[in-house]
């Protein structure tokens, strides 16, 4: 372990001068006692690194699909011996959606072995495994034809089914409560990461010499380097972290009340958590975040090559702005967000319904106006660019509330509302490639947008209406008794000394 502590902490320090605003540890969000130095790296924030490449991988392989198939099924000038794939609208939208088919089977699975086993080698399963078959994507393509394609897809999403609940228990353990929403964000807003990454650099991948293949090689190759790194720098826990200071350690996990060292040996409450109105409400919104934000995703690139006449290469670069503005604003709203919570300013449940009408109901404003934006492109563009900024809320908002209820059962709360959820990430690119006869028919793209927007709205609404942050019972053993609720364990500890 030492000879690699300077890698360690050199990609550490890189990372936490990159998002010292949002990970420094000060006198304003913890007491004295717990105070790190605020120039000190810790093994949490290490641990959170790691976390956010993954997901930010994991992303990549989950949306090259979306610029690369532009360049699939289109001929380029700069790249005249990449193959051309004659696939219709219906076709690209099936194989967009596809990776949702696989992506949904292995949510709640995902989140049982990450509570029983650790998140630790689940995630080098899920991005290794998915990196080998991103690599062998070209292959499927050119020599099975369209229905390879989709069975390569349908095994990606399989494969990543474990990525997102075993990542959300990670943060059960990891994240402190006076930290948590800039961890939770730091680590989640790897996905909005992936995609600007994907959405700037596949377009110059498909229309260098190389051609749309490339796109698949870099990114899977990407993804088997991150699980070798991981498979060494990765720990489950604190208490396991070999380098952690004794002062760290008592941090974190003084401040998690609510998590059990014992998951191991609990028995998931199936019963009672299938009874749970606060779940439910949790899962429909989960639904409707992911209809409009993978109408996003998926028709980005082709929404500005079709209607705005870009080639692929400033298709590829205009489609990621709005990704980096959420990037941007989830750190944002997540330092804002850590500040109300710490001085109280308003209830864990009004906070979190806050965050999200921010997201949610903002985005479908913008959406709504997006129908009408017609052939302004700068006006278009900065619409994309306000919704998916005003999404980067949602990381705050619901995205956090499965730690909210029931920590112990983080990573299979996020399984059953991931896999769920992800039944609306399919029917949205479907619904758009049926929609879409006519990829330059601004009607039809209005139908599309209003659509999202809709969905966006009744989500919310349900989660505003139903929804909480209170830890369930259920989430404790039964032979014990649930501890205290403490709104600020730090707050009293001060106030007693």
């Amino acid at each position: 372990m030492k000879i690699f502590e300077p890698v360690r902490r050199f990609f550490g320090n890189i990372f936490y001068a990159l998002l010292r605003g949002c990970f420094s540890v000060s006198n304003v969000f913890c007491p004295s006692e717990y105070a790190l130095d605020e120039s000190h790296f810790g093994a949490r924030h290490g641990q959170c690194l790691m976390a956010f490449l993954g997901v930010a991988i994991a992303y990549c392989l989950r949306t090259n699909i979306s610029v690369a198939i532009v360049s699939m099924t289109e001929k380029s000038s700069l790249n005249a011996d990449a193959p051309v794939l004659m696939w219709d609208e219906k076709m690209k939208g099936t194989i967009l959606s596809s990776f949702f088919w696989g992506y949904l089977l292995l949510q709640i699975p995902g989140g049982q072995m990450a509570e029983k086993f650790g998140p630790k080698y689940v995630l080098i399963t899920a991005v290794g495994v998915a990196g080998i078959l991103t690599i062998l994507t070209p292959y499927a393509a050119i020599n099975g034809g369209f229905y390879w394609m989709v069975l390569s897809r349908i095994l990606q999403g399989a494969a990543q089914g474990f990525c997102y609940p075993a990542t959300n228990f990670f943060l059960a353990k990891w994240a402190p409560l006076p930290e948590r929403g800039r961890l939770v964000t730091s680590v989640f807003s790897g996905d909005r990461f992936g995609i600007l990454i994907t959405m700037a650099g596949a377009g110059v991948l498909a229309d260098s010499r190389w051609g749309w293949p490339s796109i698949f090689y870099v990114s899977g190759a990407t993804a088997i380097l991150w699980a070798l790194a991981y498979a060494y720098l990765g720990v489950n826990y604190p208490q396991d972290h070999p380098t952690i200071t004794d002062a760290e350690r008592s941090y974190i996990l003084d401040s998690l009340p609510n998590t059990s060292e014992d998951r191991q040996s609990m028995k998931t409450p199936w019963k009672a958590i299938l009874k749970s109105g606060p779940l439910w409400a949790l899962l429909l919104v989960h639904c409707g975040q992911n209809w409009g934000y993978y109408t996003l995703l998926t028709q980005i690139p082709s929404y500005i090559y079709a209607v705005f006449g870009l080639n692929i290469q400033e298709s590829g670069f205009l489609s990621a702005l709005p990704y980096v503005s959420s990037f941007i604003m989830a750190f944002v709203f997540a330092v804002i967000g850590d500040k109300v919570a710490n001085k109280e300013m308003l209830s864990k449940t009004t906070a979190r319904k806050c965050w999200n009408s921010c997201g949610l109901w903002g985005g479908a404003a913008a959406f709504c106006l997006l129908a009408f934006a017609g052939e302004y492109e700068y006006l278009a563009l900065t619409l994309l660019i306000l919704a998916a900024g005003l999404n980067g809320a949602t990381l705050i908002g619901y995205h956090s509330n499965h730690l909210d209820l029931a920590p112990n059962f983080s990573g299979t709360l996020m399984g059953i509302t991931n896999g769920f959820g992800n039944v609306a990430s399919i029917s949205a690119p479907l619904f758009a490639g049926f929609m879409l006869t006519d990829m330059t028919s601004l009607s039809e793209w209005r139908i599309v947008f209003l659509t999202s927007a809709a969905v966006f709205f009744v989500g919310n609404l349900i989660f505003v209406i139903f929804g909480t942050a209170e830890v369930q019972d259920w989430n404790f053993p039964p032979e014990k008794e649930k501890p205290i609720q403490m709104t600020n364990i730090f707050t009293e500890r001060m106030t007693e000394d």
